[in-house]
């Protein structure tokens, strides 16, 4: 990019006659194009989801999100940085970089510059005095690998992208395991214009903040921030939430306690021409593991996918979780698709 000679507004550094603004939705060829040029080496595909790129362009996911494009002299987009305010001292940082454009390495350098920027902002708009800022990669990716190194980033965790095929037997009752006694999994509950009973989902997010206190990188995200941000992905639906309720075997006339939670979405059609389930969350109390609660929540998907006409349930997991959560899985039939990365630096406001 040669010798920098102004600065944007926006604290991003740019080189004579390049200029940098929010993206549009005109935009959303170029960017998804960016995206998936990148993906397409790990994932098999360079297809990325319109719908939810409009969403965090221009719709619901951009109230979240602080985001810029940079074009070259003759108005091309080369990079295109993101910075998310998920939650109370969390900053979930995207760049994306046109790999073929003169000086990509500088683009690269110059985005994440722009996201720590706005990272500090957002943290002092907070009233905090840090926040992490929270990258990601694919496994593999040693360009991008390496601009997260550069910008200070350190590699903290990796993630197994799974999916299992789903076949239209499995909405039958009696092909897949009913789940064990003392174990019930419904939907939550609905009013009669279907809207969800506000206790149902509460019940959810503190199950589901129980359950991660003592996984990897925990946080308290509140449950406003929890409903507006699974509200704004095209892919959610209220039916697609799930409890599990346990009995107390010692207490036999107890009401059965919410000690499972599973939120669920839909997936765009592949190529099958079919859409598909994806798991979003799946918690378990520490006091009901061992019960099968995980395992029934996960049939109920299932079924409900096949009964859907569906033809694949898709999760993420842990690759290094302590529960075991990446056997269980392949034990049902989930086989990793792909791998990605979480890089994470914090910064000082």
């Amino acid at each position: 990019m040669g010798d920098v000679t102004s600065l944007n507004p926006e604290h991003l550094p740019l080189p004579a006659r390049w200029t940098a603004s929010a993206p549009e939705l005109g935009d959303l060829p170029r960017l998804g194009e960016l995206r998936g040029v990148v993906a397409a080496p790990f994932t098999g595909s360079s297809v990325v989801n319109q719908d939810a790129l409009a969403a965090e362009v221009a719709g619901p996911m951009s109230w979240t999100r602080r985001q810029v494009v940079v074009r070259d002299p003759g108005g091309e987009i080369r990079a295109w940085a993101t910075a998310h305010d998920r939650a109370a001292g969390r900053v979930v940082v995207s760049v994306d970089v046109d790999r073929a454009a003169e000086g990509a390495d500088e683009l690269a350098a110059a985005g994440y510059g722009w996201a720590a920027q706005q990272g500090r902002e957002l943290a002092a708009l907070r009233g905090l005095d840090r926040t992490q800022l929270d990258a990601g990669a694919f496994a593999g990716d040693e360009r991008q690998r390496e601009w997260l190194a550069a910008a200070g980033y350190a590699q903290a965790r990796s993630w197994l992208q799974m999916s299992r095929p789903v076949v239209p037997e499995e909405a039958l009752r009696g092909v897949l395991p009913d789940p064990r006694p003392g174990v019930m999994v419904r939907q939550v509950a609905t009013h009669e214009d279907g809207l969800p009973v506000a206790e149902d989902l509460q019940t959810v997010h503190r199950v589901l903040e129980s359950a991660f206190e003592d996984h990897f990188n925990s946080y308290r995200e509140s449950f406003g921030e929890f409903l507006v941000r699974l509200r704004a992905d095209p892919g959610h639906r209220w039916d697609h939430w799930w409890l599990a309720l346990v009995a107390d075997p010692e207490r036999p006339d107890a009401e059965p306690e919410p000690m499972g939670a599973l939120v669920g979405a839909v997936l765009p059609s592949g190529a099958s021409g079919k859409e598909g389930s994806y798991v979003e969350y799946l918690g378990a109390d520490r006091r009901a593991r061992g019960r099968g609660v995980a395992t029934a929540l996960l049939f109920a998907v299932i079924r409900d996918a096949a009964a859907r006409g569906r033809d694949r349930v898709g999760l993420e997991v842990d690759a290094d979780s302590p529960t075991g959560a990446a056997s269980l899985y392949e034990s049902w039939g989930w086989r990793t698709r792909y791998v990605t990365e979480s890089w994470h630096q914090d910064v000082v406001v």
